[in-house]
């Protein structure tokens, strides 16, 4: 008697990634069902997916990372959850070994994806991002997204973990104003982090860790080899690094003056 095919539901959360969601969706037309959350993409993002007969499209709100993904996974049917961002791409390599893993009893209860970083289709070999790897399968009801985390989410996971062997592709850098947003987003994000964890701001902190990311990422993990790409790429790092402290001595400020406000007179 032969054992059942293990379903799979796969997630994205989306916020304007028409251009990169179609291949996306495309890489992933193995699924037993795909879940888009999307909030609110203002570039057609929505009218595209909205249009999908293979699709389901849900619009809410974002907060931060981890609240919107913890929305996400709970919309998903299976227990089986491939998580991707709408600018990776599954290989069909990596789709393979996705179905065989699933289906083959696996021990683990989630699964490290590598991944291969493009910078407007060309490869970025280095800049601090070769070693990178991130959950990206898992069981639903082993997993949950740690609160601690407003961005760069953490899976907290009850089980064991592997991983897998293809990589999957990222599409990280589509042109410099776009993924400035995105460090500048993700650094005001990690300023909240700090501030909830009642982390100081420093002056000497501000100055030391956005030049030691820089020095890391294209001396120590070797952007210099990057070339052009390298350079741009650790000089936005840097900056995502400096905008979180900027953004929490504002946190601090603004804290400081309502419980100034606050006092009785």
């Amino acid at each position: 008697m032969t054992s059942s095919k293990e379903k799979i539901s796969a997630l994205i959360i989306t916020y304007n990634e028409i251009g990169y969601i179609e291949k996306c969706i495309q890489s992933i037309d193995f699924a037993d069902e795909i879940i888009v959350v999307d909030s609110f993409s203002t570039d057609g993002t929505f009218e595209y997916l909205v249009n999908l007969k293979n699709v389901k499209v849900i619009q809410h709100p974002f907060d931060n990372f981890t609240v919107q993904k913890s929305f996400a996974l709970k919309q998903a049917s299976n227990d089986w959850v491939l998580f991707l961002d709408a600018d990776e791409v599954v290989t069909e390599n990596l789709k393979s070994e996705i179905l065989n893993t699933i289906n083959s009893k696996p021990q683990h209860s989630a699964y490290w994806f590598y991944r291969k970083f493009m910078f407007q289709n060309k490869s970025l070999l280095f800049s601090g991002w070769q070693t990178d790897k991130n959950y990206r399968l898992f069981r639903k009801n082993k997993v949950k997204f740690s609160e601690e985390k407003l961005v760069h989410e953490t899976l907290d996971v009850n089980g064991s973990s592997g991983i897998l062997n293809e990589k999957l592709i990222h599409y990280c850098y589509k042109n410099f104003e776009e993924y400035k947003e995105k460090m500048m987003s993700y650094g005001r994000l990690k300023a909240k982090e700090s501030f909830f964890k009642e982390n100081k701001f420093t002056y000497f902190y501000m100055i030391v860790k956005p030049s030691w990311k820089f020095f890391q990422s294209y001396f120590l993990r070797l952007g210099i080899l990057d070339g052009k790409k390298g350079i741009i790429i650790c000089y936005l790092d840097a900056l995502g690094v400096l905008e979180r402290f900027r953004e929490l001595k504002k946190l601090e400020n603004n804290n400081d003056l309502a419980y100034y406000l606050a006092m009785p007179e």
